[in-house]
């Protein structure tokens, strides 16, 4: 186990970075954050997260992009000089699959070469623990449930590339240099405060505003859904154990569930009936998610706690009361 007292976290104004600077504060851990507080979707939201972080004194923030070596070295020297960073958290990332295809570039330079910028900050102030924020679209093609051992070289996103490129190059960090190395691999991710171009957030806004769906598909495609607090808990988890170089899957671990299934959900929880417009299925989306998370649960601990209807109903709660 590995002892964290001071973390290097990027994309902490996202929707799992915030969650994860939430959680390392509680442990009382110091965390120097950056987040290029991008207008991908409304900065007000981004804004909204750091608001409870702010009000830490072990919460250090700076609006800065991973893609400036320059600017992102500034900052480590800056607060290397005080107390060595324990593990880099890389969590900033282009997400989205459908908008990676419209602009490809900023996905290869954020997500792959952002990573390879913070890998080089590693190796050159000697942190010894680096943790990757992965995505389950790596698994196209692939049977179910979806482990690490399966070969994911057939991407079929530029999103999904990008972030194939940064597992590749932490392998690279970590033969080349013994960097200890924790790739997570995410599985539809939901919870409060989430992403608003997210399927299920938008659902949700469409049926309480009584407005049609857009659903592209049938909605039979279906998603291991997995609350952000339970993503937040592993990434932590991943980055306080030494594991050489491993890819870990946090997901549900559960049955996949449809979209119609949350949309019948989201309408018990919400009072009204949905209006659903189909769509013609997208290309780039997967079919179906499922996480094989043994291995979670055999090298880190770690197993979801919060079920998907507990999280639904945390995520309508917070769009009735938050919603910006």
């Amino acid at each position: 186990m590995r002892t964290l007292k001071k973390v290097f976290l990027t994309g902490a104004a996202g929707f799992i970075g915030s969650r994860t600077a939430q959680f390392l504060l509680d442990q009382q851990i110091e965390v120097v954050a950056v987040d290029n507080l991008n207008n991908y979707y409304d900065p007000k939201l981004k804004e909204h997260r750091l608001i409870p972080l702010n009000q830490s004194k072990l919460f250090h923030f700076y609006p800065a992009d991973i893609e400036n070596l320059s600017q992102m070295r500034e900052i480590f020297q800056a607060h290397q000089k005080q107390t060595p960073f324990d593990a880099i958290i890389n969590l900033a990332a282009r997400a989205g699959v459908r908008y990676s295809m419209e602009n490809p570039h900023i996905y290869l330079s954020t997500n792959a070469q952002g990573t390879l910028n913070l890998l080089e900050l590693a190796r050159e102030f000697a942190i010894g623990k680096f943790t990757l924020a992965s995505t389950s679209s790596l698994y196209a093609g692939c049977q179910m449930p979806f482990n690490e051992e399966l070969a994911v070289n057939t991407p079929i996103s530029p999103y999904a590339a990008s972030k194939k490129a940064a597992e590749a190059m932490c392998y690279s960090y970590h033969s080349l240099y013994q960097l200890d190395v924790s790739v997570v691999r995410y599985f539809t991710v939901f919870g409060p405060a989430g992403r608003p171009d997210m399927s299920l957030y938008r659902f949700i806004k469409w049926i309480q505003a009584e407005k049609a769906i857009e659903l592209y598909g049938d909605g039979t495609q279906s998603r291991d859904f997995t609350f952000v607090d339970d993503i937040a808990r592993g990434t932590i988890a991943a980055t306080t154990h030494d594991v050489g170089y491993e890819v870990i899957n946090l997901g549900g671990g559960r049955n996949p569930v449809t979209l119609l299934q949350i949309i019948e959900k989201l309408e018990k929880l919400i009072g009204k009936k949905a209006i659903i417009d189909f769509q013609p299925a997208h290309c780039a989306d997967l079919k179906e998610t499922w996480a094989d998370i043994q291995k979670a649960h055999q090298l880190l601990h770690w197993k979801p706690e919060i079920s998907l209807d507990e999280g639904l109903a945390k995520t309508v709660q917070w769009h009735r009361d938050f919603d910006l």
